[in-house]
């Protein structure tokens, strides 16, 4: 038998047995008085019979809705049977868990609507943001001299416009779980070409494809637009396990190394086709605090703005008996004249008027931790995602913030660094013919350090380096290719082999004879003559 079948013949029987039933007779009232209410078992029955039975079957592991222009007429993608059959196995296994928590894919329309509320856009991008703020620094690491060619380079990814595009893709990485980079090589109006991959970056295939060939340009695609096609469903030991080889874009077929796909908080196996192979979004992830928030709030406004309430106790039976439109005018006649400078005149024998005031005490510290709840599961401080200031004495944010910040430089080596030594291979092969192992990249530090801060940071490696040249541990060429190389110091870009000559210093009257230039200029300053 079907379940619509069953649950129609249990309504059924419930209703005749609310009819059946027989209630007991009632005591005989006084002229003019109520009875108590009663409530049978039997309808209590038929409501809960209706109430607890699903009308639709529910499937939570099933394949994503999207356009019906992304994906071509009569394609898809095919999905396990233990999964995404109505009652599969991983369907029947998930069902409470839907039914109390809500856990399955909310979809890219509703997403998208999610992405319109301060409370799910301003927590994607503080975090896109600040992956970006300070972004990246090349650096060699082989020993030799690359000013010229990380120069070119850091052209390079301004042209593309790389920092700004990998911003947008971790923004929708948190909005809906995974963010497109479209590498545009030139190719997006050959369908075919398209179709063929292009390497990782550094091996000889991307050579071939991109010797001396400028990348035209990088371009964000939303994940709603983007469908994934073949994937490896059967060896879990091989690489591309549960990756898609292929994606759908408006109907275009594009390898996955065309694409430089962004997901941030990726799902169990099970769960890849749900979400279309996306991952999880930070609005669904924070979706049941905000939830709490806004009923919260709302809450808390409902009672500030009608905490207080006028009751009229009056004869309603013999109101409504007399004149039905007396008891509104009674009603109206009280509103009129209510005021701090109104008289309220009562009948003194069959009517009563009180105030009934709801406290308000708590209700600051009930909205801030729903408000703080949301903070929790984005992992960013509250002064940070709200502007709240900590209270109390001596209270501080710093720790806060450098919690957070580290939270940060993590995740960008979660998310950004295979997908950006992708790009800094692909870049150095279209500059110069191929990719330069020499040269790498690191994250700038989120830290931000004031004048005085930097100054004093700058006295220190300087000290340091007078210890180090006098206990002969360097030489100062090695000092003034330490001062060169720092890219906060004020002298970076002073020549390293234009070493000063200290004889001719002595000579000009720069050093005194026989001085070593730290000692003298420290001493010069406090002897008040030439």
């Amino acid at each position: 038998m079907s379940k619509k079948r069953k649950d129609k013949k249990a309504r059924k029987k419930a209703q005749r047995i609310a009819g059946a039933a027989k209630v007991a007779p009632i005591a005989a009232l006084p002229p003019g008085a109520r009875g108590p209410t009663r409530i049978s078992d039997a309808m209590l029955s038929a409501l809960r019979a209706q109430s607890t039975a699903p009308s639709e079957p529910v499937r939570v592991f099933t394949l994503p809705q999207h356009p019906a222009d992304v994906v071509p007429e009569g394609k898809g993608l095919a999905m396990d049977s233990a999964v995404g059959a109505v009652q599969s196995w991983a369907n029947g296994f998930a069902l409470s868990g839907y039914f109390s928590e809500g856990i399955t894919f909310l979809g890219y329309a509703y997403l998208s609507e999610l992405a319109q509320r301060p409370e799910y856009r301003v927590i994607s991008e503080t975090i896109a943001t600040e992956m970006t703020r300070k972004w990246i620094r090349f650096t060699s690491n082989d020993g030799e001299d690359k000013a010229d060619r990380i120069a070119e380079l850091e052209t390079e990814f301004k042209r593309l416009n790389v920092r700004d595009m990998f911003c947008r893709a971790a923004e929708q990485d948190g909005f809906f779980g995974r963010g497109h980079i479209y590498i545009d090589t030139g190719d997006t109006d050959d369908p075919e070409e398209l179709q063929k991959p292009i390497g990782n970056g550094w091996d000889k295939l991307s050579v071939t494809k991109f010797a001396k060939k400028p990348i035209q340009a990088l371009r964000t695609v939303e994940a709603v637009w983007c469908y994934p096609t073949n994937y490896n469903s059967n060896d879990p030991l091989k690489d591309n396990w549960y990756r898609p080889d292929s994606w759908y874009v408006q109907a275009k077929i594009v390898h996955t190394s065309r694409l430089i796909t962004l997901i941030g908080r990726e799902v169990p196996d099970l769960l890849k086709p749900t979400y279309s192979f996306g991952g999880l979004s930070l609005s669904q992830m924070c979706k049941p605090y905000v939830d709490n928030w806004l009923e919260t709030r709302q809450s808390v406004n409902d009672i500030i703005s009608m905490f207080s309430v006028f009751l009229l106790a009056t004869n309603l039976g013999e109101t409504l008996q007399a004149d039905g439109d007396q008891l509104f005018r009674r009603a109206e006649l009280f509103n009129l004249v209510r005021s701090n400078r109104g008289l309220m005149m009562i009948d003194k024998d069959t009517e009563d008027f009180k105030n009934v005031a709801a406290p308000l005490s708590g209700l600051d510290v009930l909205q801030a931790q729903a408000q703080e709840h949301m903070a929790s599961v984005s992992h960013i401080p509250l002064v940070k995602l709200l502007g709240v200031q900590p209270a109390g004495l001596n209270a501080s944010s710093e720790g806060e913030i450098q919690v957070f910040y580290d939270y940060v430089h993590s995740f960008q080596e979660h998310l950004f660094r295979q997908p950006i030594h992708r790009v800094l291979g692909l870049v150095m092969i279209s500059l110069w013919g191929e990719p330069d192992p020499g040269i790498d990249f690191e994250f700038e530090k989120l830290e931000e350090t004031n004048e005085k801060e930097a100054a004093e940071v700058e006295k220190t490696k300087a000290e340091r380096d007078v210890i180090l040249i006098d206990a002969g541990v360097i030489s100062t060429e090695e000092s003034r290719q330490r001062v060169a190389g720092d890219p906060d110091s004020d002298f970076s870009s002073i020549d390293v082999d234009d070493m000063p000559d200290l004889l001719e210093e002595e000579e000009d009257g720069l050093v005194p004879n026989g001085g070593s230039p730290a000692k003298d200029i420290e001493g010069a300053g406090g002897s008040g003559s030439d």
